[in-house]
């Protein structure tokens, strides 16, 4: 009689010296959770990686884009090409110079200079700026390297 109480009190979840209902995780419900986080977490990582990725990709496509337009203003107004990205700054073209998404800095903007010609280097004229890439190395997405763009 003693044998089938016990075995009904410990179905029903209650203890069998101090009578009170058992309350908690079995370890098997605790790993099962485990493993479903873990699959959950494995799934999503990597979309989110690619995520973030992708949204630096179109910072470092729009900061160019811009840079670019500014690049083309400056010669516009003044007829020659900046000396440098941070003479756009100081001309009161940009507040201040973008950070590089990749690299993050301001400071490692490759800057792509004109050629000039004998006679503008004999009469002493500076190349300016006609182009800007990123200093990254990293590759894209789309398999080119960023200081290609």
């Amino acid at each position: 009689m003693f044998i089938l109480k016990a075995r009904d009190e410990l179905s029903m979840g209650q203890n069998t010296v101090t009578g009170k209902r058992r309350s908690g995780f079995t370890l098997i419900e605790l790993i099962i959770v485990f493993t479903l986080i873990g699959i959950l977490v494995s799934l999503a990582l990597p979309q989110y990686k690619y995520a973030t990725r992708k949204a630096r990709e179109a910072v470092l496509k729009e900061d160019l884009y811009i840079l670019r337009k500014l690049i083309d203003q400056y010669f516009s107004d003044k007829g020659k090409y900046p000396p440098s990205l941070q003479s756009l700054v100081d001309e009161g073209y940009l507040r201040r110079l973008p950070v590089d998404p990749f690299t993050g800095s301001d400071q490692t903007w490759e800057e792509i200079r004109e050629e000039l010609s004998p006679e503008d280097i004999i009469s002493g004229r500076e190349a300016g700026v006609i182009d800007v890439r990123s200093g990254s190395k990293d590759i894209a997405i789309n398999g080119t390297p960023y200081n290609t763009w």
